[in-house]
This record gives structure tokens, C-alpha cells and sequence, in this order.
């Protein structure tokens, strides 16, 4: 039995295991029983063959020779020990010996080929960490080793160096966990491991160190054998040690788990580390050939052409040696091979733009690394810069390249400019000293209260970018430091979150997170003053202006152009979120209660934060896990509601509270005309939970009929209105109202109300109009619902005022602002009339719905494309039942700022891409229908109508209303959606006149009067002009004759629906077909009378210097989706 069942497997098989006799230390002459196991790299022994862990191990590369001894004896010889087994015969005997033997001359063999690729290189592997540990069960202490993904166990360290250890631990079964200051478990199925170190600090690093052979032996080499067939690869770029299984991605150099450790210190504008082993998602084909054809070999060619014998690192290398050299090969560029055009801007970006077009890779990293824009101008507007211009040639791997390197920083020596370096800037002025409390750090946030026990009394000093903490005042050395250029993220808990009352939390590049605590308020925002300036750059320092709760870089994307991710600087202080980005100072605050949008995109590897405020999107990546679901939590947290006052809740453009909106505006669209509206009570249970869900997120709350009722719905809006700490008119307010309503002349009563409304606070002003309108539109309804003005009055009078019922005067003040809305409201007529329009249809869209079984409701959202159907493309506006096509168009326009030319003839097309046709919306064509009417496979696009002017020129310059001619035809019936084909295109002529179309199978004679043959008196097909839906284009499956067809779509009022596929002979006549449809079907206004649209003037919404675009996503998320309420969230309500 070679192990224990469901044992660990070990990386080498076994090459002989078996039961052997074995003489103990002491050299007594009694053989102990024991099971030996060997493979190529140890020869073990157990107490038992079910033992998982052995009771001593030898390498083989230590044993120096295998002899006989006697009858059936055989000793070991190490250097400086030898071990006697016995075995049961001399036949055993002999094969143990010649296994030995073998193992033996296999591993010097691959010694031998280890230091020959190595050129002098030790080959042993160098341990992650090593060092002394207490291990429960053992009285003196252990030396462990943490080597790959193994933790290996020796008596002393003079064993650890001849190779004799007691056992090894497989991490890939192995967890490990805290258990007080100094002590860890390391569990396996088998045993538990229990150790002590002798500080705090070497616990986490232990810890730490346990945690990487974890997840290293969790990984997988697939990735790292197809790199390491480059035979540079297989060495560390920078120390040279074997078999190197990290690399930074943007660099293209593969380097060992030391040197990344210090490459990650860089920071992500250096150099971006993943592994090769545990990073699978990272590494694409693409990347994978772009390591394969620079790598190592050219990467060293230019980062280090010069590096002086005397400055190389080693595998042994200190991690002080090694982070000063990185910091000069990579950040400064001291040893690189300098281009011949370096220092003269203009040539590198040419030279840059001319190379990323070939296969020369190497050039363009000598470029990139030598200064070279990587976003600079081309001077081609169809390609304008390096990566567009791979792209149009063809060059997968330049364009993985310059991805890679978008947000990389250029070497400069830190004697330029050091202020450029926008993330990492020291400020050497600022120095601070004094005790702090401190826990161990953590990498993960920090769930649970720390008690105070868990906090230790340290000295810590801020000097020279360097936070240091010392074990006391006159401790020499630091236990630990946190370089300023390392810190991404301070963050102030409320006080009393730990055992401290004040504390702040510091995170790292490294994915660690400290924990700090003071009693003193005073001394814990002056510390908080002092590390926030000592990482925060010139460039951001006005985010230190007032107190915050979080406060840090973080990569994002905004702006018009979504393909670059640059790191900005953030502040979070209460709900408003700040922002410095690097393209200029000016900042403007994100309003977090306001937000229409807070959602997170992709999986949880790459997520992405995405903020939306008035057509504005932010985009925050999560490159560091740690910092980001920090910043997640505390920006989710702000964007909530915060109280039970209105001001205090998620609030819409308007200051209309979301949680009103949500119920004013589910049932405007599903319960208008269900009897009994707000007077029946929904089910308390589920009124309760549906109002504790809109008071804890409402912006994240989807009502949908048939999940919610609309009773429910009612009850919740009336409870959140009636329990406001304040009410809806105010405390203060209240009386005045309930006075106003007893005066008798009713102007001067419709004026004094009109005085109260102004005085009141602006939400509750705002909430109480889109109340009153709502209410308004409910009594519109009264015949049906049951609910007229007097009836409302009753059950908002108490409510609002919040009285038991028993004074009329509150059912008065409700009556009158219903009775008076206009007036009160100063409500116009467009206004009104566009209200009434949007309730009409909504009504008539429910009624369609009901009979064709399907049921609309939610958010009127539509996914708008400009141009093409481009994810960079993409708007979602709120359609109101009133917006026309045109107004569709002009809104995309005026949001990407586009000019409207003389003879740009814009349109809104619907697209059906399963049909493989679209339809240009006429301009006077309502939206919402076609919203409602849209297939999973269509969408909405704006671009020009190239055909436009044609169109126009042709209907100018014919006679008389009416089409005929030839084309070829073929039928398609779909009868409740079974699709019932009738063969191919046959000929057949067709009339078209104001009322309708016509098909005729044969043509008899010419009439002499008209020009046209005369056809059968009877046509073949009929359909009214006026029903028809008439696309361009005919799908290929179909076979079409020629490409200039068209579809025509007719659906009955059974809902039975017919296509008919036709096709012309030339474009031509395919141009004057479909301007007659839209002139018979419109009445002869096919465009716009006047000579041309003008944009309208919308003022252009910035985020600071940056232009934002609104939110990417698909038609479907986003009706589920807040942000889709880009204007007056009561649009319904309002004249959009």
C-alpha cells in the first residue's frame, strides 16, 4: 500500500514502498518496524502505511551512497548520518539497494542539467519563507520551511541544510487560520498542525507565506509549461531563478515569486503581476503567443542591456536588493537600451504608429519604454492612434501589447519630474510621530467588531513617505512599514466600530489591509491629515479640503471613449462621492442618494462598479479586490437612504423620493382602473416587506405586475407617507395648511396655497406636486376605479396630515390641491395635454395587452444605438407615450453632441436582425408602440437615412399618388406565430394607391389612358396601405432573386400576421416603391417641412473635465434598471 486512502498524491510516484526493519538513532540492536516509501526526490518513513505524515524523510540528492552490511541489512549514508534498514531476505535487500541506486543517478543527472541551464546558478529551491516555530506536541522548536506548495518540518536548521527533515505537509489539502496574536493552525484531513511564532508580525507573514502555498498548489501549470517552452522563459527576468511562475503582463517578462512580490510593490502603472498558475481567466491565446514572442528573451534585451555585473540580483537576493534594483530597472529605466530617437517626442510617436502597424514587437516595446505616446494621434481620423491603427492592419498581438500598456507609466530617473508620477508622489515635509493602536493585518475586510484585546501598543513614525511602527519608543529596528507610495485607500470608520473609539483603516498594493485605533478624536484625524498627504499627489489635494470617510486611487473608465482606463482620485464624505482625474483639477461632485444607477458589471474577477447620475456614467474597476469591495460597501451604504425624512431618502432628479416614484408611477401604469385604488388595503405582510425593501434600497426595488399587487403597492406608499418622522407638510407648516382650507374665497384660498407651497422644503415641495398630479390622473378614472375627488380626499387627508381621521379640514386641503392642480401647480396646457396623451396611451397599451395576453409594465425604457450596434454606442432613454421618432433622434444627437449638416437626413431605424431587415421610423411615429412591439432580436438605431434625399427628389418630380410595375414576389403566413412558407419568388404585378396594396397575378393589355397594363379586375391579394409595415431588406435564407428587396408585414385583427417578400430589379426602383408607401401611409409628408432640424441646445453634462456618456447594457437590464429614469423620474407626469 503506497499511502493512505484519499491521502495526498504526490507530485513524484513511487518507486518502491514496502515494510522495512530500521535501527534506531541511538544504535541499539533493536529494529523497529516501519513502512518506507520512495520516490525520486525523498526516501520516507512511517510508523504505519496509513499514515499520511512520515516520521522522517531524506532527500535523495543528500544521499551519498547505498551499501550492504550483513544479512539483510543495508545502510543509507548521508554526509554527516547514516541509517541501517533490514529488510525480510537479501532478494528484498538487493532491490531496495538497486532503487536507491537509481533514484540516486537520476537525480544527479538532473542536477547536472539543472546548473548547466542555470550557468552557475544554485538549483535547490529557494524557500518562500523559513525560519523557527513552536509546534504543539514538540519540545524544542521546529524549522519549517515553505517551499512551492509544500510546508516541510525540521529539527534544526543544520538538518534543513543536509536535507533530513521530519515531514511535509501538501498545501493542497492544507487551510490555514488565526487563532490569538502569535499562534496559527495549519488543518489538513490528517492533523492539525498547531504553531506559535515569536511576534505578531511574523505570524501574518508566516500566515501569509502558508496562504501563497495554498493557492499555489490549487493552480494549475498548463499555462506556465506553454510559456516556459521559450527557453528565456524559463528563468526569472530579473534573478534568473528556475522555473519562474509569475509575470508581469504589461512588461512581458516572466519572473519568480520573490521578484513579484516586489514587482506588485511598483505599483499597476509599473508593472501589472498575475500568475501563471492561479490567473487562468488572464491568460488568452492572444497573451500567451505575445509572452511566447517577447517574453524574456527580448525583454531583457532592452530592459536590461546595461545592467552592471556588480548590480545583477541573485536567487538569494535580498528583498531590499531586489526592490532598489526593480525600482531602477523598471520605474527609473537605468539599465535599458535607450532608442535612437529618444528625447525627440514627435519622431518616437511617429515611429510608434508606424510600427504598431508590423510583426515587430520588439520595437514597439523599445518605443513604448523609451517614451512614446501610446494614445498619441496618428493623423489618420479613420484610425487616429496606435491601437486603432493595429487593429486596421490586422496586428492581434501589437494591439494585446498596447492594451496591456494603456495605463503604464514611462521610466523616468526619480531626479525628473517627480511630480508626474501621479500616484505615487512623496511629500517629504510631512513627518508625524506617536503611539497608535494596531491589529494585525488582514487580507480580507474586516466583517467583525475587533476587540480592544486584539489591538497592540505600538511607536509609529511617518517620515520620508515610510510609515514605520516599532515595538516601543526605543526599539531600533521596525517591526513593520507601509510605504505612502503603496497606500491606494484610507478609509475612517463611524467611531465605536472596534474597541477603539476612533480608528482608520490603511490598505496596500498588496491586498493587506491595517487597522489603527486611538481614543482621542483630535489625535486620530491628525494622523488621518498626515498619511492622507503623505500619498495623495499635488495633483488631488483638494480631496483633503473636508473630512472624509474613504479616501484613495482606483482605476475607472469615463468619458467618450471607454477603451482606456486611467487611475483617478476619490473621496467619499457622506453621500457625495468626489473625484480628481488626471485630465485636469476641476472636480463636481457625484450626488449618491441621486443616483439612478448603482450596479456592478461582469464576474467576480473583473467587476466593475458603474455609477449613473443625469445621463453621466462612471466606471470604477476592481484591479485590487481588497480596496474596491471596501469602496463597494461604503458607496452602497451612502447611496442609500439614510433616515425616514424625506430629504433623507434616495432621491430622483426631480427631489422626488424613489420610493414614491416607484409606487406613484407601478400603479399609474397598472392600477388606474382598479376599483376601490387606495381605498382597499393590501395584505399587511406583504405591504410590510414590500415597504422595508424600499426603504432599505428603493433604487434596487422591480415592481412588476403579478409579483406585487397594486393594493400592496398603495398600502406601502400610504404607510411611508404617514409614518415621516416630519409629514409630508411639515410640523411646522401643518397648521397653516389645515387654515388655509377654511378660507372662503376660493382664489384667495387657490393663492394662499400656492404661498405654503413655496415655503415648503424643496423635496417635500416636489413630492407633494407629483403626489397631487398622480392623484389628479387617478380621478380621471373615477367611473372605473370608483375613486373620484372626494373619495381620495378621505384617505389622503389623514394620511398626509397625519390625523386620526376626524378632522375634515385635512380631507379639505387634499380636495382643493386635486380640485385646483393647474392653478396651484401652475400647470400649462402642454403640459396637461402631453399628461392626459401618456395616460391614454398606457391605458389602450393594457387594454392591447389583456387581449393578446400579454401584460406591459415597468419602466418605458429603450436601448437606442447611434450609428451601428456598438456596446461604445449605446443610449437608454425613458420613451413617454408621447415622444415622436423625431424627438427620439434629436435627443441621441443632442446627447453625443452631433451637428445636424444641411442634408443630413437623421433617422431612427428599427432593425429586426432575425428578419435581417429595418424599418426608418417616419418622423411624426410615436415610439412607445414600437418599444412594446420590439423582439428579443430587434433594436432601435439612429443614423442617417441614405436614400432620404433620393426619395424626396423623386416623390417632387412624379405624377399622382399611386405606384405600379413588376416585382418578384413569394408569400410568408405566420399564424399565431407558425410559420407556414409558400415556396419561392414568382412574378407579379402590384398597385399601390392611397388605400391600398394590391397584387394581380396576370396582366392583360396596355391602357392607352394611363400608361399602365391593364390587369384581372380581381386582385390575387389585398391589404390596406394604412396597416402595413413595410422593411427594407429580405432575409437570405429566403434566396432572394436580387438585393433590392423589401418585407411587408400586415397583422390582422386576430393577431394572424402576414409577410410578403418583395424584390426589385434595381436600387432605383426599390428608392421609389418604398417613398410611395410612406406617402400614401403619411399623406404625403414623408420629412419635416422645415428646411432642417437644429439640434436642440441640452447643456453638456461633465464630470469635472470629462465628458460622460451615458450607461452601457442591454435593452433588457436596463428596463430593470434605474438608470433608465435620465429625466423627471414623474415623466409620466411631466413634459419631457
Amino acid at each position: 500500500m503506497d499511502g493512505p486512502p484519499g491521502g495526498t498524491t504526490p507530485i513524484t510516484p513511487v518507486i518502491k514502498a514496502g515494510w522495512l526493519d530500521k535501527n534506531p538513532p541511538q544504535g541499539s540492536y533493536i529494529y523497529q518496524k516501519r513502512w518506507v516509501r520512495l520516490d525520486a526526490d525523498h526516501l520516507r518513513y512511517f510508523d504505519s502505511n496509513k499514515d499520511a505524515y512520515s516520521k522522517r524523510f531524506i532527500s535523495v540528492a543528500c544521499i551519498s551512497r547505498v551499501a550492504a552490511i550483513g544479512d539483510q541489512k543495508f545502510e543509507v549514508i548521508t554526509n554527516n548520518r547514516t541509517f541501517a534498514f533490514r529488510a525480510e531476505n537479501d532478494v528484498e535487500r538487493k532491490e531496495w539497494m538497486q532503487a536507491l541506486q537509481q533514484a540516486m543517478a537520476e537525480q544527479r543527472a538532473r542536477a547536472r542539467l539543472s546548473s548547466a541551464y542555470l550557468l552557475g546558478v544554485p538549483g535547490s529551491e529557494q524557500p518562500d519563507r523559513a525560519g523557527s516555530l513552536e509546534l504543539r506536541g514538540f519540545k524544542n522548536k521546529l524549522y519549517v520551511a515553505v517551499v512551492g506548495d509544500k510546508v516541510q518540518l525540521y529539527k534544526n536548521r543544520e538538518e534543513y541544510q543536509l536535507g533530513i527533515g521530519i515531514t511535509f505537509i501538501d498545501m493542497s489539502v492544507g487551510n490555514v487560520k488565526e487563532v490569538d496574536r502569535r499562534s496559527f493552525d495549519l488543518t489538513t484531513p490528517y492533523r492539525i498542525f498547531s504553531f506559535s511564532a515569536d511576534s505578531e508580525l511574523e505570524k501574518e507573514q508566516w500566515l501569509e507565506a502558508m496562504q501563497g502555498a495554498i493557492a499555489e498548489a490549487l493552480s494549475t501549470s498548463e499555462v506556465a509549461e506553454r510559456i516556459w517552452a521559450a527557453a528565456p522563459n524559463r528563468f526569472c527576468a530579473d534573478c534568473g531563478a528556475a522555473q519562474p511562475d509569475w509575470a508581469s503582463i504589461n512588461l512581458c517578462v516572466v519572473i519568480c515569486k520573490r521578484c513579484a512580490g516586489e514587482h506588485r510593490g511598483l505599483g499597476a502603472g509599473i508593472s501589472k503581476v498575475r500568475s501563471l498558475k492561479m490567473d487562468r481567466k488572464v491568460w488568452t491565446e492572444t497573451l500567451i503567443q505575445l509572452f511566447l514572442q517577447l517574453g524574456n528573451g527580448a525583454g531583457n534585451r532592452f530592459w536590461a542591456a546595461n545592467v552592471p555585473p556588480s548590480e545583477a540580483l541573485q536567487p538569494s537576493s535580498s528583498p531590499s536588493t531586489r526592490r532598489c534594483h526593480l525600482e531602477a530597472k523598471y520605474r527609473e529605466g537605468k539599465y535599458r537600451r535607450y532608442h535612437p530617437l529618444f528625447g525627440n517626442q514627435e519622431e518616437l510617436d511617429k515611429a510608434l504608429c508606424a510600427a504598431v502597424t508590423t510583426t515587430d514587437l520588439a520595437e514597439t516595446q523599445a518605443l513604448l519604454g523609451c517614451g512614446a505616446g501610446i494614445s498619441c494621434f496618428s493623423g489618420d481620423p479613420e484610425a487616429p492612434t496606435p491601437l486603432a491603427l493595429a487593429e486596421q492592419a490586422g496586428q492581434t498581438l501589437q494591439m494585446e501589447f498596447l492594451r496591456n500598456n494603456r495605463t503604464t507609466e514611462v521610466p523616468r530617473l526619480d531626479s525628473m519630474k517627480p511630480l508626474e508620477k501621479h500616484y505615487s508622489v512623496v511629500l517629504p515635509t510631512v513627518s508625524h510621530s506617536g503611539f497608535l493602536y494596531k491589529t494585525a493585518s488582514a487580507g480580507k475586510l474586516l466583517q467583525d467588531r475587533r476587540a480592544r484585546e486584539e489591538f497592540s501598543r505600538r511607536w509609529c513614525v511617518l517620515s520620508d513617505g515610510v510609515l514605520s511602527y516599532y515595538e516601543n519608543e526605543r526599539a531600533v529596528s521596525p517591526n513593520g512599514e507601509i510605504r505612502a507610495s503603496e497606500i491606494v485607500c484610507l478609509a475612517v470608520p463611524p467611531p465605536d466600530t472596534h474597541g477603539f473609539e476612533h480608528t482608520f483603516e490603511v490598505y496596500t498594493e498588496g491586498e493587506r489591509l491595517y487597522l489603527f485605533g486611538l481614543e482621542s478624536a483630535e489625535q486620530a484625524h491628525e494622523w488621518v491629515t498626515c498619511i492622507a498627504k503623505a500619498f495623495v499627489p499635488p495633483l488631488a489635494e483638494d480631496l483633503l479640503a473636508c473630512d472624509f470617510e474613504r479616501l484613495g486611487r482606483l482605476p475607472y473608465k469615463a468619458g467618450l471613449s471607454l477603451q482606456r482606463a486611467q487611475e483617478g482620485w476619490f473621496s467619499l464624505s457622506g453621500s457625495e462621492l468626489r473625484a480628481v482625474f488626471p485630465e485636469g483639477p476641476c472636480e463636481e461632485p457625484l450626488q449618491l442618494r441621486k443616483l439612478q444607477e448603482l450596479s456592478i458589471q461582469g464576474d467576480s474577477e473583473n467587476q466593475v462598479l458603474v455609477l449613473v447620475e443625469r445621463r453621466r456614467t462612471l466606471y470604477i474597476q476592481g484591479e485590487r479586490r481588497l480596496d474596491f469591495m471596501g469602496w463597494l460597501g461604503a458607496i452602497q451604504k451612502a447611496a442609500a437612504s439614510l433616515g425616514d425624512t424625506l430629504s433623507e431618502q434616495q432621491l430622483g432628479d426631480s427631489d422626488i423620493p424613489v420610493i414614491v416614484y416607484r409606487c406613484v408611477d407601478y400603479i399609474t401604469q397598472c392600477g388606474l382602473t382598479s376599483e376601490g385604488i387606495y381605498r382597499k388595503c393590501g395584505q399587511t405582510s406583504k405591504t410590510q416587506r414590500l415597504l422595508e425593501s424600499l426603504r432599505q434600497d428603493a433604487r434596487s426595488v422591480h415592481l412588476k405586475e403579478g409579483e406585487q399587487h397594486v393594493d400592496d403597492v398603495s398600502s406601502a406608499l400610504k404607510r411611508f407617507l404617514r409614518d415621516l418622522p416630519d409629514g409630508l407638510f411639515t410640523r411646522a407648516q401643518r397648521l397653516a395648511w389645515l387654515e388655509a382650507s377654511e378660507i372662503e374665497d376660493e382664489e384667495e384660498k387657490v393663492s394662499r396655497y400656492r404661498e405654503l407651497l413655496v415655503r415648503l422644503p424643496p423635496v417635500n415641495r416636489a413630492t407633494v406636486k407629483a403626489l397631487i398630479s398622480h392623484l389628479y390622473c387617478v380621478q380621471c378614472f373615477s367611473d372605473t376605479n370608483q375613486m373620484n375627488v372626494h373619495n381620495l380626499a378621505i384617505v389622503f387627508g389623514p394620511t398626509l396630515f397625519q390625523t386620526d381621521g376626524q378632522d375634515y379640514k385635512a380631507g379639505r386641503v387634499v380636495e382643493d390641491l386635486i380640485n385646483h392642480y393647474v392653478v396651484v401647480f401652475s400647470v400649462d396646457e402642454e403640459e396637461l395635454r402631453k399628461q392626459r396623451e401618456e395616460i391614454t396611451a398606457i391605458v389602450k397599451m393594457r387594454v392591447a395587452g389583456t387581449a393578446s395576453g400579454t401584460q406591459h409594465a415597468g419602466d418605458f425604457i429603450c436601448t437606442v444605438y447611434l450609428e451601428e450596434k456598438k456596446a461604445e454606442t449605446e443610449q437608454h432613454i425613458k420613451i413617454p407615450a408621447s415622444m415622436t421618432a423625431e424627438e427620439l433622434t434629436l435627443e441621441i444627437l443632442d446627447r453625443r453632441n452631433v451637428g445636424i449638416r444641411e442634408k443630413d437626413y437623421w433617422t431612427c431605424f428599427e432593425v429586426n436582425e432575425r428578419e435581417e431587415a429595418e424599418r426608418p421610423l417616419h418622423f411624426a411615429e410615436k415610439v412607445l408602440p414600437i418599444l412594446h412591439g420590439l423582439g428579443t432580436d430587434s433594436h432601435l438605431v439612429v443614423k442617417k437615412h441614405q436614400a432620404m434625399e433620393a426619395m424626396l427628389l423623386y416623390l417632387a418630380s412624379r405624377v399622382g399618388d399611386t405606384k405600379h410595375g413588376m416585382m418578384k414576389f413569394r408569400e410568408d403566413r405566420s399564424l399565431l406565430g407558425l410559420g407556414l412558407p409558400s415556396g419561392g419568388f414568382h412574378d407579379r404585378y402590384f398597385i399601390l394607391n392611397s388605400s391600398c396594396l394590391r397584387l394581380y397575378k396576370e396582366v392583360r393589355s396596355q391602357r392607352p389612358w394611363s400608361g399602365a397594363p391593364e390587369t384581372s379586375h380581381r386582385p390575387e391579394k389585398e391589404w390596406p396601405v394604412k396597416s402595413l409595415k413595410v422593411y427594407l431588406g429580405v432575409k437570405k435564407k429566403l434566396r432572394p432573386p436580387t438585393c433590392w428587396g423589401f418585407t411587408v408585414v400586415h397583422e390582422t385583427e386576430k393577431h394572424e400576421k402576414q409577410q410578403w417578400y418583395l424584390c426589385c430589379d434595381t436600387q432605383m426602383e426599390l428608392r421609389e416603391w418604398f417613398a410611395t408607401f410612406l406617402f400614401v401611409q403619411h399623406d404625403g409628408l414623408v420629412w419635416p417641412s422645415e428646411p432642417s432640424r437644429v439640434s436642440r441646445a441640452v447643456p453638456e453634462v461633465r464630470l469635472g473635465s470629462v465628458s460622460l456618456i451615458p450607461l452601457r447594457g442591454s435593452e433588457n437590464e436596463m428596463r430593470r434598471s434605474v438608470a433608465a429614469f435620465t429625466s423627471d423620474p414623474l415623466s409620466l407626469l411631466r413634459n419631457v
